[in-house]
């Protein structure tokens, strides 16, 4: 996810951007969570899984005050996420900065980001376009069995899941998948085919876990909206009479509709944008984006 930022003057030059490590990223998710983000509890040791050299800090006097992930999936796409600097510190140049010293960790990939919808022209300024509008839904869990053919993700699914993810997303992303289906605080659900022959094919899957305000839903990818709807009310059903939120990516109305039908009401908004052409994906099958961090 990507803050609003104002034009910058020239930065200082006391400012220093490195790498950042797992142990500088509490202070950063604390910063995100201060924005109203919601980070999830557990999100950095899957986001650093998958990509450890994608997650950059500023410091000033050896103390943090700007970061940035830029995280490569594969050779063709990477997302940009994490992109703040300490709100005392902002107007100097540290962000900008920042920007550009992480971007080139991306090389020639495209790149993706969810910012805020009204930043989009600075976003269009640095390359970016926009794709579609993810609105945040949050409210509370309705009380539900668990739908038939619906069933807990175990450790022997995960080949199924990352294929299916595969068509769902614009890139290949199993490292993260293998963290990310086990997570502490995770759970995560799939619903299979019943086609009345003893197979089982999986027809969509899901994934909710706790946030620093509320839980988080996502994933939610799904073949149908039916599929989409056995999901929801599994991943729910632990948390019913408290507060879930989930990420709806605009255009996927059917998706609109589930959430609206639950009762859910819109609380934050972002601009989905890419610097170039993705690879093709089943659109219609996100019913719930998997992060604003790392897309």
């Amino acid at each position: 996810m990507i803050s609003s930022a104002g034009a910058l003057p020239p930065v200082s030059d006391d400012l220093v951007v490195t790498r950042a490590t797992p142990e500088d990223w509490p202070v950063v998710t604390g910063w995100a969570a201060d924005e109203g983000w919601n980070p999830g509890l557990s999100d950095s040791a899957g986001f650093f899984a998958q990509d450890p050299e994608g997650f950059f800090v500023g410091r000033v006097g050896g103390e943090p005050v700007s970061a940035i992930s830029v995280v490569n999936y594969g050779d063709a796409y990477a997302f940009l996420g994490f992109y703040l600097v300490r709100p005392d510190l902002r107007g100097r140049g540290y962000g900008i900065t920042t920007w550009k010293t992480a971007l080139a960790h991306a090389g020639s990939r495209t790149v993706g980001l969810d910012g805020v919808v009204a930043q989009q022209d600075n976003y269009r300024r640095s390359g970016f376009e926009p794709a579609y509008r993810t609105v945040r839904f949050t409210g509370t869990a309705p009380a539900a069995e668990t739908p038939a053919r619906v069933r807990p993700v175990r450790p022997t699914d995960l080949a199924a899941i990352t294929a299916y993810d595969t068509l769902c997303t614009p890139a290949d992303r199993p490292r993260f998948l293998e963290y990310w289906l086990t997570a502490p605080g995770h759970r995560a659900f799939l619903r299979e085919s019943g086609d009345g022959t003893g197979s089982r094919a999986v027809t969509g899957y899901g994934v909710v876990r706790p946030g620093r305000d509320v839980p988080r839903i996502g994933p939610l990818f799904a073949d149908t909206a039916d599929d989409a709807r056995a999901l929801f009310a599994a991943l729910t059903a632990d948390a019913a009479g408290t507060e879930v939120a989930v990420d709806v990516p605009e255009p996927n109305t059917a998706a609109v509709a589930m959430v609206r039908e639950a009762g859910f009401s819109p609380s934050f908004e972002t601009a989905r944008m890419y610097t170039g052409p993705v690879r093709e994906f089943a659109r219609e099958r996100v019913f719930g984006v998997t992060t604003l961090e790392l897309g």
